[in-house]
């Protein structure tokens, strides 16, 4: 594994919440990415655990699902530090609008925090000592960014590239185009000088090119069958709720798949709106025997 620099250190997080990367040199602290909102204080201690002393000046959101940008608030209140958010997502954070924020439309919570500045595309930050480009990473999420550290050959991916994959493509659940963005941010990729990417989820990994091919087989695969797509979706939006929750009775489960927006999209691409119980009792099953999920009697809970 290519070492990173001492100003440098990577958080690898457990569902529910996002990797953090940490920065401390000379020039300032800052964090990229805060994990989700039931996690928040471990990601305090996290930083405070490695700053010891020092505040942390800094937050750099590569984009704003709950589970990137959830510690954002507790870290805020106890830390006098500027937070820069994606500049085609300030204006629902202003007016925190939590239906374009997708809080409410993937059954997820996010505390309301506030934003000093904005970064996109063609953007460059200055992080533990070295520079970083701000490119352009729609596909998963519109808005969503990556940071390509050229010096180090690093790259921030968030969920546009993970060791395995990437996330799921939520613009294709409403109709909108996210399949070909997910392409064209694959293909950027390839043209960089990247040795180590740090994804959003799962450990940093070397093997770029091995990575690309599998999330270009995957997006084939999602892309042949766009109901594939929305059956992932359910099944990822399904389990990081008993995540959260741990348990659930059934129907309060298929309520939630009804009122939450991305659920409910998904849920209709799959099944006419009266077929929805039979549909989340499908998933549900299938959930059980893959051991994501258990379910005893009306309840169901995460494994």
């Amino acid at each position: 594994m290519k070492a990173l620099p001492e100003s440098m250190t990577v958080f690898e997080r457990g569902w529910l919440s996002s990797n953090n990367v940490l920065f401390a040199s000379d020039e300032g602290t800052a964090i990229v990415d805060t994990g989700y909102a039931s996690h928040a204080p471990q990601t305090l201690a996290l930083v405070k655990q490695k700053l010891g002393a020092r505040t942390l000046d800094l937050i750099v959101n590569t984009h704003l699902h709950s589970d990137h940008c959830g510690g954002n608030a507790l870290l805020q209140e106890n830390h006098a530090c500027r937070t820069l958010i994606p500049a085609s997502e300030a204006h629902a954070v202003r007016t925190w609008d939590e239906e374009a924020l997708t809080f409410r439309a993937t059954g997820q919570r996010c505390e309301r925090f506030d934003f000093t500045g904005t970064i996109e595309h063609g953007t460059t930050l200055a992080l533990g000592g070295f520079e970083w480009n701000v490119l352009g990473a729609p596909g998963h999420d519109p808005h969503s960014l990556m940071l390509h550290c050229p010096q180090m050959r690093v790259l921030i991916s968030a969920d546009a590239l993970w060791e395995n994959g990437f996330g799921v493509i939520f613009p294709e659940l409403e109709g909108d185009s996210g399949f070909a963005e997910e392409r064209a941010v694959l293909e950027l990729i390839s043209t960089l000088d990247v040795d180590l990417v740090i994804p959003g989820h799962g450990a940093p990994f070397t093997d770029v090119a091995r990575a690309l091919d599998v999330a270009a087989s995957r997006l084939d695969y999602l892309q042949a069958d766009p109901t594939r797509n929305a059956k992932n979706a359910l099944k990822v939006l399904i389990v990081f709720k008993l995540m959260e929750v741990r348990a659930m009775s059934f129907d309060a489960l298929l309520a939630m798949t009804g009122q939450a927006r991305a659920m409910r999209a998904a849920a209709d691409a799959l099944a006419r709106p009266g077929e929805r119980r039979r549909l989340i009792e499908t998933i549900v099953g299938e959930l059980a025997r893959g051991g994501s999920v258990n379910v005893s009697g009306a309840m169901v809970s995460a494994a």
